[in-house]
């Protein structure tokens, strides 16, 4: 349905008759979308200073032809704009990351993963990795001959590699508060292992103390680094290495050794010396076992030597002859036995002995065999 004044497609039909009326019979013209496309390339020349060759009023006069603005080129114009501007505004942050937007250059806000908007051009976007870890290496191998190499506070020198690995965990503070965030984790780091070693013995440095002092450096590069504000996590920490300078690394090697040699010979002295103290010990109990055993023996005896006085006592003052005698053949019975002796008795026959026979020995080996 088509009104007086024009069809579809808005004002007159330049095929209406001048009372602005289609002849009978006829049905309204859609355009075509290659007229369309060729109506916007002659806009487009116009536009660029060409001279436009379709059918508008200007082209007949063969003059040359300004530009023209009609509704079609304006809405394709703010098409195009409103593109490229939703390019410029919408960005995606991935899961790894995180964004910061600036309005007019300040902060304004932290942009999560997946598909944000920043309106451009007040509002502009700064992605960051902040999941994903980075390193510096400091030492002889990171940074120059002299980075790694270190005075104790025994006042040697040691050459140190070390690594420290770190991510973003703040992306704000790191982008605004930071020139430079490797540098300034380099500084950091290397200074405070510095602090460290200089508060530290050379030989422990060597042996048993690389953890430990691993984990303080981690806390103490932290905690400078938050005192900065930087916005920068220390996720770890690794000792590479720890040795003496090249120049005296054989020197101090032999120094090792020699250490060592001393070490495993104190301990066979200590145990060398630990045996004879536990023999010798050994040997004082025994005696004084042996001691106790023969202090009670002699007690013993002496008190039953008393009691056996005493009950002699007794009956001697019940029959003192018979108790002298007693005692007198107890007496000679144990004298005599003890000695060697041969009894001859001049009446049986003693005169018969001859003077030069052994009889002590013969009776000493007769005594053997029996």
């Amino acid at each position: 349905m088509t009104g007086n004044n024009g069809g579809p497609w808005g004002g007159g039909n330049r095929g209406n008759s001048g009372n602005g009326k289609r002849p009978a019979g006829e049905t309204p013209q859609i355009p075509e979308i290659d007229e369309l496309v060729k109506k916007g390339q002659e806009q487009l020349r116009v536009m660029l200073g060409g001279r436009g060759g379709g059918t508008g009023g200007g082209s007949d006069q063969g003059g040359p032809v300004g530009p023209a603005f009609t509704k079609g080129t304006v809405g394709l114009a703010a098409l195009v704009a409103f593109a490229l501007w939703a390019m410029a505004s919408f960005y995606t942050v991935k899961p790894e990351e995180q964004s910061v937007e600036l309005f007019l250059g300040k902060y304004s806000a932290t942009g999560n993963p997946g598909l944000n908007f920043a309106p451009w051009p007040l509002v502009t976007a700064e992605v960051l990795p902040v999941r994903r870890e980075q390193s510096e290496d400091i030492g002889v191998g990171g940074s120059g001959s002299d980075a790694g190499l270190m005075l104790t506070g025994d006042e040697n020198i040691v050459d140190i590699d070390f690594q420290v690995v770190w991510n973003i965990n703040d992306p704000a503070k790191f982008l605004f508060n930071l020139r430079d965030a490797r540098v300034t984790i380099r500084a950091v780091s290397e200074s405070a292992m510095r602090e460290i070693i200089a508060q530290s013995e050379l030989a422990p440095i060597l042996n048993r103390d690389r953890a430990s002092i691993a984990g303080r450096l981690k806390d103490l590069i932290q905690d400078t680094l938050d005192s900065y504000n930087s916005g920068v996590n220390v996720v770890r920490v690794n000792f590479d290495k720890a040795d003496p300078p090249k120049e005296v690394i054989d020197a101090f090697r032999d120094v090792q050794d020699a250490e060592q040699e001393r070490d495993r010979l104190k301990k066979q002295a200590d145990a060398y010396a630990n045996r004879i103290l536990a023999q010798a010990r050994g040997e004082k109990f025994q005696v004084l076992e042996e001691a106790e055993g023969y202090r009670a023996q002699v007690i013993n005896q002496a008190e039953g030597e008393a009691s056996r006085f005493l009950a002699v006592l007794t009956e001697y003052a019940k029959a003192p002859d018979v108790t002298r005698k007693r005692l007198y053949l107890e007496t000679m019975e144990e004298v005599l036995g003890r000695v060697d002796k041969i009894i001859v008795d001049d009446q049986i026959g003693g005169q018969g002995i001859v003077p030069y026979l052994p009889l002590n020995e013969l009776n000493r080996a007769a005594g053997g065999k029996k």
